[in-house]
């Protein structure tokens, strides 16, 4: 490996994502979707 391989500072990948979204509602969504798919496993009668 040479000292300019080594040193070289690679951007980071970005995936087309919002680059600073609310992720106060991401969480806030994604904990909702948990609560809805247990209760609707726990209703079936499938757990």
């Amino acid at each position: 490996m040479t000292a300019t391989s080594a040193t070289a500072v690679r951007p980071k990948t970005r995936t087309g994502g919002p680059k600073d979204g609310p992720n106060v509602l991401e969480h806030l969504a994604g904990w909702t979707l948990v609560v809805v798919l247990a209760m609707l496993v726990s209703q079936a009668g499938l757990l």
